[in-house]
Order: structure tokens, then C-alpha cells, then sequence
């Protein structure tokens, strides 16, 4: 079996973890396939939104500890293994948020170190009322310096203080509190919530969502008066597309707009 489970249906694309035996840790192997996977999409049309889970008992447990301790064992000590590793973790979480579909991480079991990293950089996030999160690398002496990154960008600075220098786990309802996720669901309706939001999603211009995507994470980092003059500039641009149009019009019309599939 792959280690990235791909499935599409309509125009939405599953990927799911596929490395049970480890939590689904971000092994060499599974960044390689993740990124092969987001590369790909980079340039897909057809699909309008992306649905991220794990397989087995864990949405994923972070880097796999295995291979790091191996990495050690280099002449150098590991550190071009090391620098290597984090800088193709870097890759792929940066990858997520230039992707033209929206991300939705279908998280369950536990999400740790790197794997809370994936949760935080993903777009979207529906979980499970039982999973856990926690970015717990100080519990073995490893500060989670580049979760922090995600985590410091999607909840308050405090509570993500606390989490890395305590190595605490939160419970889905507090992720949710501090915007980690969007929501908690009971297990059993997870794959079902998740698919709702997926099928929203799907359901809307896809021009109008990508360049919304891209105008989200664009502003977010400039100054306000950057940023109102950024979106005004999105804004017309959004407005010439044909597509567009096509939907104002049937909104004032009171039918379905009529915009293409693909």
C-alpha cells in the first residue's frame, strides 16, 4: 500500500496518511509523498478542495524519531541530516497555504509535534471530540521551534506559550476555543462533517476561492493600509472575471449560476 492514500470523488481530493504502524509520523518517506502530492495539485483544476486524515488510531504523531535518531549517527553528528529534514518539513507546511484549494485536516486519535504543525497549517480543521493535540517535544528536550511557527500564527500567544514549554496536551473542545481547529464533532461523525464542509467548498467558484485563498494569506502579513489597497486591487480583478458576473446575475435573477464544472 502507498504511504498517501489518494481518492478522489467530484471534486474533492482525500489524502490520508497511510503509515498506521508509526502514527503516521512525517518520515522521510511521507514528506516526500505529501509534497509529491501538493506539487501535484499545485496545478489541478478539477479539484476544488482537499480533505487530509490519518489512518489507524492517530491523525499523525510528528517526525518520526526513529529516523532522527539514525540521522545521528552521520559523521557530522546529523546536523546536514537535520538541517535537510526540517528544511523539507518547511517545504511542504509552506506549500499548504499556496495551494488554489482550500485544505481540510480530518483529525482524529492524537496530533503532535510536526503532526499539530499540519493541523495548524492546513486551511481548515474538523476533529474528533476525543483527539488530543500538544506540541510536546520539550518533554524530551527538543523545544518544538518550527511547530511553533504554525501554532503562534493560528492561537493566542500565551496559550501557545504554554503548550511549548509545558509539553501539555489539549483536548479537542479547547482547540476549537483557541481556533485551532473549527470544530470538534463526536467520532463517529467525523468523516461526515468533514465531507460537509469539503462539499461547501466544492460547491463555489473555484476561481473566486483560489484568489481569495491567496489574497487571505497575502494580507494577513501587511500593514492595514497594505492591505486594504492589496484586496481593493483583488477585489476588481474578482470582479472582470465572467464567471463572476455570471453569478451576481443569477443571484439577482433568484436561480442557480450557472458556472462551469472543471
Amino acid at each position: 500500500m502507498p504511504i498517501v492514500i489518494r481518492t478522489d470523488t467530484g471534486a474533492i481530493r482525500h489524502l490520508q496518511l497511510n503509515a498506521p504502524d508509526r502514527l503516521n509520523a512525517l518520515s522521510d518517506a511521507m514528506l516526500a509523498a505529501l509534497q509529491a502530492e501538493f506539487d501535484a495539485l499545485m496545478h489541478d483544476r478539477t479539484i476544488r478542495a482537499v480533505i487530509l486524515s490519518g489512518a489507524g488510531k492517530a491523525f499523525c504523531a510528528g517526525h518520526d524519531l526513529k529516523e532522527m535518531t539514525a540521522g545521528r549517527q552521520n559523521p557530522d553528528g546529523g546536523g546536514a541530516y537535520f538541517k535537510d529534514l526540517f528544511d523539507r518539513c518547511a517545504t511542504l507546511m509552506q506549500t499548504i497555504p499556496r495551494l488554489p484549494q482550500p485544505v481540510i485536516a480530518q483529525v482524529h486519535g492524537i496530533a503532535t509535534a510536526a503532526g499539530c504543525q499540519l493541523v495548524a497549517t492546513c486551511d481548515l480543521a474538523v476533529a474528533a471530540t476525543d483527539t488530543r493535540f500538544g506540541v510536546n517535544g520539550v518533554n524530551i528536550g527538543l523545544f518544538c521551534s518550527t511547530p511553533m511557527v504554525a501554532l503562534s500564527r493560528n492561537i493566542p500567544r500565551k496559550q501557545a506559550f504554554e503548550m511549548l514549554t509545558t509539553g501539555q496536551f489539549i483536548n479537542a473542545a479547547r482547540a476549537a476555543d483557541l481556533g485551532l481547529i473549527n470544530r470538534a464533532v463526536p467520532p463517529e461523525d467525523l468523516t461526515v462533517e468533514t465531507r460537509t464542509l469539503a462539499d461547501a467548498i466544492a460547491a463555489k467558484l473555484a476561481s473566486a476561492v483560489t484568489i481569495g485563498k491567496q489574497a487571505f494569506y497575502e494580507q494577513i502579513q501587511m500593514p492595514l493600509d497594505r492591505a486594504y489597497a492589496y484586496t481593493g486591487e483583488v477585489m476588481v480583478k474578482n470582479m472582470l472575471d465572467r464567471d463572476t458576473a455570471e453569478g451576481i446575475a443569477a443571484f439577482l435573477e433568484k436561480r442557480a449560476p450557472d458556472w462551469p464544472q472543471d
